[in-house]
């Protein structure tokens, strides 16, 4: 079923199965009617606090989801965060987009009060979720809770699940894979949502839960695997967020579980493709959207009822990648004789991360310029981790102890894994911008 907001979705559910559970934590469950109960409740005291834009540090609990549903309802302007980031980070975010109201940990909130601002006087129904590539180059996405209504409606559409179903949500909520894949995907369905508990318990959320479908980043989905964590009655997983090596998802299918790819991206609430049967990378073009190709292959969407309202407050940003309706991805693709698109490679400065950040490359690459004092030289993934293509005469092991002191500094997830050293000049385009995909095509050979 198609619903306008997070309120009509509660709201039938509450009416047609008002016992069924819709969230499942460590401590028991709340029924549709409860929660629909909670969100109105807190809903109203949010109204009579009188601010205008929350920033939520999103922490994947009931209480949580309950806060996102209820300030929604109030009216408020919902700000998604993750609160892994530095407190200065954080800081700098509220700051961008006028939180003039916290909730999360209290001693954190407490933190980070002075970063709070006047407020909005526009902000009703917009949700804003970050991009994931460095926090300079964050930006806000603007949505609203229709458009990730719609986009939850279209990967049911495509991949439906019951009332019976369990969906498990491992997954940020903070990041918009994890809201609408993790969440309201199961949600809009009547199913029950049973919410993880934290990154420390994924090896054994699975045996907890028992779900029958849950939603991964590959980087998830090969810790899964390596430790046989799949719990028997799972039936169903959705792989998004990432790039996913295929023998990753050859070894999911054979353990009897079906597995689907999603590709989608904060610009457009989510997905807008998704494998329904056969080769998982052979996707469907969810019911709303329309793609096309541009004569480079850029995968072109238009997506009416699940596209972005634009970046907040970057009008320029916009622009340049929204014209007309039509979003300029940055992403290659083909389709095949069935129509089916498969997703080729990036135009993008950008490298997704198989745990679903993003990698902005001309400053990470400068960076590593600063340290070698070297021009020819480009950052591409290779078995889904970021390796360095040194472009001259040069020793591999000594480059990778000169950039040993600067990969300390970087997550350990956006460390170099290696470094390749050749003697043929990187493939360029005329203007002199490095041809990205040609040279990860080469580099796949090696």
């Amino acid at each position: 079923m198609r619903f306008e907001s997070f309120s009509h979705m509660l709201r039938h559910w509450a009416e047609v199965s008002p016992e069924h559970p819709a969230l499942i934590h460590d401590r028991g469950e709340l029924s549709f009617s409860e929660l629909l109960t909670a969100v109105e409740k807190r809903a109203g005291e949010l109204r009579a606090d009188g601010g205008s834009c929350i920033g939520i540090l999103a922490d994947g609990s009931a209480a949580c989801v309950i806060e996102i549903f209820a300030a929604t309802l109030a009216g408020m302007q919902v700000v998604l965060l993750d609160e892994a980031l530095p407190e200065a980070a954080l800081g700098a975010l509220l700051r961008y987009t006028d939180a003039d109201r916290l909730w999360g940990d209290d001693d954190l909130c407490e933190e980070l009060r002075p970063f709070l601002t006047q407020g909005v006087q526009d902000g009703a129904g917009k949700l804003l979720f970050f991009t994931s590539g460095t926090t300079e180059r964050s930006k806000a996405v603007v949505l609203t809770d229709h458009s990730l209504c719609q986009s939850a409606y279209n990967g049911g559409a495509k991949l439906p699940l019951t009332p019976e179903d369990r969906l498990l949500c491992l997954l940020p909520l903070g990041h918009v894979f994890g809201f609408v894949c993790g969440l309201l995907w199961g949600l809009s369905c009547g199913a029950a949502v049973a919410l993880g508990r934290g990154a420390r318990h994924y090896a054994d959320d699975c045996a907890f839960f028992k779900p029958t479908a849950v939603s991964v980043v590959p980087l998830l989905l090969g810790f899964l695997l390596q430790h046989r964590l799949l719990n028997p009655e799972l039936r169903l997983v959705l792989v998004g967020a990432g790039d996913c090596p295929r023998p990753l998802l050859d070894a999911a299918a054979a353990v009897g579980v079906r597995v689907s790819f999603g590709y989608g991206l904060t610009e457009t609430s989510s997905g807008v493709a998704i494998s329904v049967t056969g080769d998982p990378f052979a996707m469907e073009v969810c019911p709303d959207d329309t793609i096309t190709l541009a004569e480079d292959g850029e995968i072109l969407i238009q997506a009416p009822t699940c596209m972005m309202q634009g970046y907040y407050k970057r009008q320029a940003d916009t622009e340049a990648v929204l014209k007309d309706g039509v979003l300029y991805t940055g992403d290659l693709g083909r389709f095949d004789e069935d129509g089916r698109l498969h997703i080729t490679g990036r135009k993008k400065d950008m490298l997704v991360l198989p745990d679903g950040t993003k990698l902005f490359l001309p400053e990470y690459e400068g960076e590593i310029m600063r340290v070698l004092g070297y021009q020819e030289l480009a950052v591409i993934l290779k078995g889904g981790k970021p390796i360095l293509v040194f472009s001259g005469e040069g020793d591999a092991k000594e480059i990778e102890k000169s950039l040993r002191p600067l990969m300390a500094e970087k997550p350990r997830g956006q460390q170099l894994s290696g470094v390749i050293v050749t003697d043929r000049p990187l493939p360029r385009t005329a203007t002199g911008k490095i041809k990205r995909w040609e040279l990860q095509n080469e580099m796949e050979t090696l």
